[in-house]
């Protein structure tokens, strides 16, 4: 469960671009699409700020599902 809250906040984050990300949240696919991501590369990251789990995702581009890259790129990550 905290999981599903973790990866919607993210691509709420995401979906923003701005601190105030918390109006606006990523689709359900969208979600769906990072949260294997978030889990492998980013799991003892779970517990930071959204933007350090970002950043990791980011680290890890090479790495990533072409679903989860789709939605990074899709919002300007």
């Amino acid at each position: 469960m905290r999981k599903s809250f973790f990866v919607a906040g993210l691509l709420s984050l995401v979906a923003s671009g701005a601190a105030f990300a918390d109006q606006h949240s990523g689709t359900p696919e969208e979600q769906k699409a990072c949260a294997r991501d978030v889990q492998k590369f980013c799991r003892s990251m779970m517990d930071q700020p959204d933007l350090i789990v970002l950043n990791c995702l980011q680290q890890n581009r090479p790495k990533l599902t072409k679903t989860c890259d789709k939605v990074l790129t899709d919002h300007g990550q």
